[in-house]
């Protein structure tokens, strides 16, 4: 009989698994089974572009099992729990699946019911808007093209979320948006976040902070959220600062799936602990937790799971093998950076590497510049979507080191800093 391999999650890091590790595993002896609750695999980088017209909702959505190899078992149905003591997953329609080996990629999702008074009916997706799922995206979209001025609040509620820098990327956009509508006089844009700067990396807040400053976007660090006012359009901090708004693009708490929570097997969002290095969950053997449902100190980003996965797939052969891990990851995130007017930036780094200067992918010739606005790093990040549905999701191979490179990048100085001045 054959060994069953079961991966939970048919999103991003689900779908580059069991593509990979078709190719790896014998098929005489290893069965791959992969569980989703739909079947629509949505591109989740196209959510912050469509409220401002970049997509339509059908671009960013194709059918999942079109990305599924041939020989691999899909089940479409919703995750009740994991029983890890024996090896058991129960789904909802009553039915059980049992396991040799268990991958749970099912991602993280906002909760907006997290924060008392964010998902008041009076005010959710009314003049309080989140642009992480679909629907909130297009009805943000409807906003934007309605809205006539006052204070646009872009808002973080708590750390981790998906794609960290996504909120600031909205905040830059929105000021590009509301000039190009000759009515960014009208609108006072003030980013809000836990942080004490405005990027996730301290090297960037320092080197790029200039950017708010020449955008006329204020700064409101160190805000932890306590509740949302519908009646008065209010955010209170825990130390009691207020914050109104007209239009509120929030980033609620994001988590990990309920089933997890349900199993024993997260943490207190929901997220499972796991060796940073391998992805072994550090209470069982048998299972492996990749993409944003671990609890890795990286970026909960497409970029990390690509990287990632790469050096999983090396490491669970040896696993099955009963030999040590010895592909390490060390946290590698690279991240293009919308700034609006058609540029942007580009970062990479990692567990302990800040974000540097320098080219990317190659030394000297890049193309792409790091810590640089330039009309080059936007078009690399339009370009994604091509690479994702046709080369990424597929398990097929991009020329881009899983691990860090330090090649080519260097320290900023204090003379050369990033300046003001964006390159074309």
């Amino acid at each position: 009989m054959r060994k069953k391999l079961i991966v939970l999650g048919g999103g991003t890091a689900g779908t580059m698994v069991v593509n990979k590790l078709h190719k790896k595993l014998d098929s005489q002896e290893w069965s791959i089974t992969i569980v989703d609750k739909d079947n629509k695999h949505l591109y989740q980088p196209g959510l912050l572009l469509l409220p401002f017209g970049v997509y339509e909702a059908g671009e960013l959505l194709k059918e999942r099992d079109h990305f599924f190899p041939k020989g691999i078992e899909y089940i479409q149905a919703e995750i009740d729990k994991v029983d890890a003591d024996s090896n058991t997953v129960y789904l909802v329609n009553g039915k059980t699946l049992v396991y040799d080996q268990l991958v749970i990629a099912t991602g993280t999702t906002p909760h907006p019911d997290q924060t008392m008074g964010m998902d008041d009916a009076e005010i959710w997706r009314k003049s309080v808007f989140d642009f992480y799922t679909l629907p909130g995206a297009v009805a943000l979209k409807d906003a934007l093209n309605r809205f006539e001025g006052g204070r646009l609040v872009v808002h973080i509620s708590e750390m981790p979320i998906k794609c960290p820098v996504a909120p600031l990327e909205f905040a830059f956009l929105a000021d590009a948006y509301f000039t190009q509508r000759k009515m960014r006089e009208k609108v006072e844009i003030v980013y809000v976040t836990p942080l004490e700067g405005a990027f996730t990396k301290p090297v960037c807040s320092k080197q790029l902070g200039y950017m708010l400053v020449e955008r006329d976007i204020k700064l409101e660090p160190d805000f932890v959220i306590e509740h949302i006012d519908s009646q008065t359009k209010t955010m209170v901090s825990m130390d009691e600062r207020e914050i109104p708004f007209d239009l509120l693009v929030t980033v609620p708490v994001n988590m990990g799936a309920d089933f997890i929570g349900r199993s024993g097997l997260g943490n207190d969002l929901n997220y499972i602990p796991v060796n940073k290095e391998n992805f072994l969950s550090t209470k069982y053997p048998n299972i492996f937790a990749l993409g944003d449902a671990s609890d890795i100190p990286a970026s909960k980003a497409g970029s990390v799971a690509h990287f990632a996965i790469d050096m999983f797939t090396e490491n669970f052969v040896e696993h099955l093998a009963g030999r040590p891990m010895t592909h390490n990851f060390d946290g590698h995130a690279n991240c293009f950076i919308e700034s609006g007017d058609g540029k942007g930036l580009l970062i990479d780094f990692n567990y302990t590497v800040e974000p540097l200067m320098g080219m990317f992918p190659l030394p000297v010739v890049g193309p792409f510049p790091l810590l640089k606005e330039s009309r080059l790093n936007h078009m690399g990040k339009l370009a994604f979507r091509w690479i994702y549905w046709n080369l990424l999701l597929k398990g097929r191979w991009i020329p881009i080191p899983a691990l860090m490179s330090m090649a080519g990048k260097k320290q900023a100085t204090q003379k050369e800093g990033v300046g003001s001045h964006a390159s074309n």
